[in-house]
């Protein structure tokens, strides 16, 4: 297997355990935190997670809020395992590819923030659905701005 292959192999191995990580959080806290779970919602009719009854609106911004929460616990283990595992560290100080890391997944979570919001006030989409298609706009956007911005590569 080629360098590039295996490392973005292993970019997507972290990625899935970040995607994982920021699902669950947001999750947890559409259910608990910032209520924007609705009746028919996966995670209600699964997981026994309590609904509420907002309105398309109101779960939009909420959504958002549990979102950019999940980012923040995930992006911290994800930068770490990726400076471990994936890519070399030293093009910048820790502290400056931390900073960089972070606003690369800023630019996607505002695109997949974005998105979220829209879907669900705009197309009354289940709350759950949304996060999963932020992931599709987070991936190409990260992997790119990691490699050639953020880490030596």
């Amino acid at each position: 297997m080629s360098k590039i292959l295996w490392q973005f192999v292993k970019y997507g191995l972290i990625g899935v355990l970040a995607t994982a990580i920021n699902f669950v959080v947001a999750e947890v806290c559409a259910a608990y935190i910032w209520p924007c779970l609705g009746a028919d919602d996966l995670f209600v009719r699964f997981c026994g997670f309590p609904s509420t009854a907002v309105s398309d609106a109101v779960r939009a911004t909420l959504a958002v809020y549990c979102n950019l929460v999940g980012f923040f616990v995930a992006n911290g283990v994800c930068w770490a395992l990726n400076r471990k595992y994936v890519f070399t560290p030293g093009r910048h100080h820790w502290l400056v590819e931390y900073v960089l890391f972070l606003a690369g997944s800023g630019l996607s979570i505002l695109c997949g923030s974005a998105v979220i919001w829209a879907l669900v006030r705009f197309q009354g989409m289940q709350t759950t659905y949304s996060f999963g298609i932020n992931v599709v706009v987070s991936v190409a956007v990260n992997f790119v701005v990691r490699k050639f911005f953020v880490f030596k590569g």
